[in-house]
């Protein structure tokens, strides 16, 4: 399998309703429940890529660009855009959509770094 096919196919998609017991005092999506999605979709993603043990190191920009309110629906998707040696990098988008129209656009968006590791917790390569 070439590496462009392992790309595509490693792409994750995990779909999400927006109930109150997530949301902050302002009736959006908390914060840091946003966070810990995208490092699970990024998890699952470098796992499907690389097929290894990985682990998380690092987040390295994550903008919040649009409120996510109460009631809508959320879409993560992670990309797989650079390869390492041991390490790669998960784009995560967040796309909110309104449940009841064909309103739906881009609210967050942030790249997170993974290591593949041994049963030693030691780098290991991922190509």
């Amino acid at each position: 399998m070439t590496i462009e096919e392992k790309i595509h196919n490693s792409e994750t998609r995990l779909f999400k309703a927006v109930f109150p017991n997530t949301t902050n005092h302002y009736d959006t999506l908390f914060g840091g429940t946003a966070m810990h999605l995208m490092d699970e979709v990024a998890f699952i993603t470098a796992t499907r890529f690389a097929r290894k043990k990985m682990v998380t190191v690092a987040s390295d920009r994550i903008d919040f660009t649009k409120p996510i309110p109460s009631g809508t629906i959320v879409e993560l998707i992670g990309r797989v855009i650079h390869i390492g040696n041991t390490s790669l990098k998960v784009l995560v988008e967040i796309y909110v959509e309104e449940m009841y129209s064909d309103y739906r656009q881009k609210a967050i968006s942030g790249t997170f770094t993974l290591v593949a590791i041994n049963n030693q917790k030691e780098p290991v390569s991922i190509r």
